[in-house]
């Protein structure tokens, strides 16, 4: 059957699954600061245990403090610690905060005074400090010194040259300090300024640090100070890069592999593997927005564009990640995922299959496919981690919702039913070890708009844009999306299949430009990225459904950071 063409693929900040999980694995733990989990002393029979969260800047720092109660169910709490340094808190939530001298005394709220046997309550707050900003030594619920194991406190120390199944599962991701001192000085950021999200390694510079920022090593050695066990990093500077889209060119012409691997993928490469950091698990997401434009964006498809025409011919996209994985994953504590786009761009026959098939050619021609952990869907995008009300398998009288508009014949109508497919698709070239990774920063279409049951039936469209969770315009609409919410916070193993959801775009990141802006970046002016654009063959000639005044990508949207925090979903504190 001829389908209308398909959507463009995700765009993201430029400078933004596998295994049924063990048994009892943990959700993951996130570090911040030079701050680790708290300690525990001698043991009582009411007892309770405190995860002490760190997201430090000069002067400041926010702290999540999960406090689990290991004893007799409680109707009342308070918990009690001092500080060890001149640490003062100026403003907390999920409890009432006081301090007299470097004593801090936290009782719950009217909502959460109950606590039953192994639940927990998160309390945190905002405090400023100088010198140094150890952890408390010690902590008491209700006057009982805290004794509970915390769990992974200290980096994992995985078997030597022998990478773990999931990297995610039992460690700490690091917090970056740069990205969390932006969300911490937006209006209630600090709710969620304790989150790992993705290091962007987009230009040469980037290794170093641009204009004064962090670089490689930099974010390598914050990270084992807050006593992480798991960076994640995104590997983003191919020759031609993002082939269909103006707003993430990069810095590197078409036909400069050789730059891209001597003078980008060799110097992280030779950072990557210092000792210092041979404990640290770290996760790299290679190269984004390229292999699937070689599907979806060539000739004679009606959505193609010439600079992917070019691409596809001088095979420098496929020359590129081929010597990354390589490069990259001769380092022992190194785990590669490779980026798939997301289901509204490859969940379509004619578009699955070859992706899939490309993917594996491109590891295999190389000698790279054991050098390939997993891949990762939804990166820097929009689609439902999971749609709620309707199913790809649901029929409306005698019609699919493979047959609704918004549908339009794909398989999938999400990004785990996707990532499960594809999942099950690329074990057959790269085994059943494989991993996947859902980028869930962007993903939570809440608010006023969204669905809270299943569409009418009174047809199929009216059904599928009823129960929809995602509220695009079309699944080919990429930038800067009007009505995005945050998604899952990020969690390791969060179901059989899926290694982590993680935040691979920080959100808050602009993912281009409204109109056109002059800069040295290499960043061209996208319409899509325009609120007034109606649209081209990708987005089948629909509004763009962007947001206005955003800056170029990559630098901060606080307009869209406070969107999303609007329409989280799950919802925030």
């Amino acid at each position: 059957m001829t389908q209308v063409p398909k959507s463009s693929p995700s765009k993201s900040p430029r400078g933004s699954w596998l295994r049924a999980a063990a048994a009892g694995a943990a959700s993951l733990l996130l570090a911040g600061g030079a701050v680790a989990l708290t300690s525990a002393q001698a043991g009582a029979a009411a007892g309770c245990k405190v995860d002490y969260t760190v997201n430090q800047w000069s002067t400041g720092f926010t702290a999540s403090v999960a406090l689990t109660n290991l004893g007799d169910t409680l109707n009342g709490w308070t918990l009690e610690w001092d500080f060890a340094g001149d640490q003062k808190v100026t403003s907390g939530w999920n409890a009432t905060f006081t301090q007299s001298g470097k004593h801090v005394t936290v009782k719950n709220a009217d909502w959460n005074a109950t606590l039953a046997t192994g639940a927990s309550a998160n309390p945190g707050f905002q405090a400023t400090f100088s010198g140094t900003n150890d952890k408390p030594a010690q902590f008491k619920l209700n006057g009982v010194v805290c004794t509970g194991t915390t769990g992974p406190t200290d980096p994992p120390t995985d078997p030597p040259g022998n990478r773990v199944d999931n990297p995610y599962a039992g460690a700490k991701a690091y917090v970056n300090p740069e990205w969390a001192a932006k969300a911490t000085a937006e209006p209630g950021g600090s709710r969620i300024a304790d989150q790992p999200t993705g290091v962007w390694l987009d230009r040469t510079a980037a290794i170093q640090g641009v204009n004064g920022g962090m670089g490689l090593r930099a974010h390598l050695d914050r990270a084992v100070a807050q006593g992480a066990g798991l960076i994640q990093l995104v590997v983003y500077n191919l020759p031609g890069r993002d082939c269909s889209a103006l707003a993430s060119n990069g810095e590197l012409k078409a036909d400069e592999i050789d730059k891209y691997k001597t003078q980008f993928i060799d110097p992280i490469a030779a950072i990557l593997k210092d000792a210092k950091y041979a404990n640290l698990r770290i996760v790299t997401v290679v190269e984004i927005d390229s292999l699937p434009n070689l599907i979806t964006n060539v000739s004679p498809r009606p959505t193609y564009t010439p600079n992917c025409d070019i691409m596809k011919a001088n095979g420098n996209y496929q020359k590129g990640i081929a010597y990354a994985l390589n490069k990259l994953g001769a380092i022992p504590n190194v785990y590669n995922y490779i980026d798939i786009g997301h289901h509204g761009w490859i969940g379509w026959d004619d578009n699955f299959g070859p992706t899939a098939d490309l993917l594996a050619q491109v590891a295999r021609d190389s000698g790279a496919m054991s050098n390939v952990h997993g891949f990762i869907t939804n990166t820097a995008n929009y689609g439902a981690t999971k749609e709620p009300y309707f199913t790809i398998n649901d029929v409306v009288g005698s019609t699919s919702v493979r047959e609704s508009d918004w549908v339009d014949w794909n398989r999938y109508v999400d990004e785990t039913s996707y990532a499960l497919g594809m999942r099950q698709r690329l074990a057959q070239s790269f085994g059943n070890n494989i991993g996947m990774l859902i980028d869930t920063s962007r993903n939570g279409w809440g608010g006023a708009a969204r669905p809270t049951g299943p569409g009418p039936r009174t047809s199929v469209d009216d059904y599928v844009n009823g129960g929809r969770t995602d509220r695009r315009i079309h699944l080919g609409n990429w930038c800067n999306q009007s009505g995005a919410g945050l998604g899952e916070r990020p969690k390791a193993a969060p179901e059989a299949g899926i290694d982590a959801y993680v935040w691979m775009k920080p959100p808050g990141e602009s993912d281009g430009a409204s109109k056109e802006i002059q800069n040295e970046e290499g960043k061209g002016f996208d319409r899509m990225c325009d609120p007034t654009y109606e649209g081209n063959a990708r987005n089948n000639y629909n509004m763009s459904g962007a947001l206005g005044d955003a800056p170029l990508s990559g630098h901060w949207f606080s307009a869209q950071f406070q969107e999303l925090m609007r329409n989280a979903n799950p919802p925030l504190n």
